[in-house]
């Protein structure tokens, strides 16, 4: 299970690689480049959500998920719960004058 959640986990990351470089910027076109918004509308020319955005999104959301299972799955399959739980504690001495 933990092989087929790392499978996804990578699929998911590199599409969404593959989406994030495809996107349009918010300010990409002619105007933007001088400074100015390329509309007159209040928040910019940006309308409404196109299939990369949201896409993007959604892919979001996937490697979020497969995220947090990847680490509560490890934690489960792992038969310790530290990383300093093995390690030998030292004590020191002070200083002599």
């Amino acid at each position: 299970m933990i092989y087929f959640v790392i499978a996804v986990h990578v699929v998911v990351c590199l599409f969404l690689i593959g989406v994030v470089l495809l996107q349009q910027g918010k300010s990409a076109d002619l105007a933007g480049a001088f400074g100015g918004q390329g509309s007159q509308t209040a928040f910019g020319p940006r309308g409404a959500a196109n299939l990369l955005t949201k896409l993007t999104t959604w892919c979001a959301v996937i490697f979020m998920i497969t995220s947090i299972t990847l680490t509560v799955m490890m934690q489960k399959h792992s038969s310790t719960h530290s990383v300093l739980e093995g390690t030998k504690t030292t004590t020191s001495a002070p200083a002599k004058k």
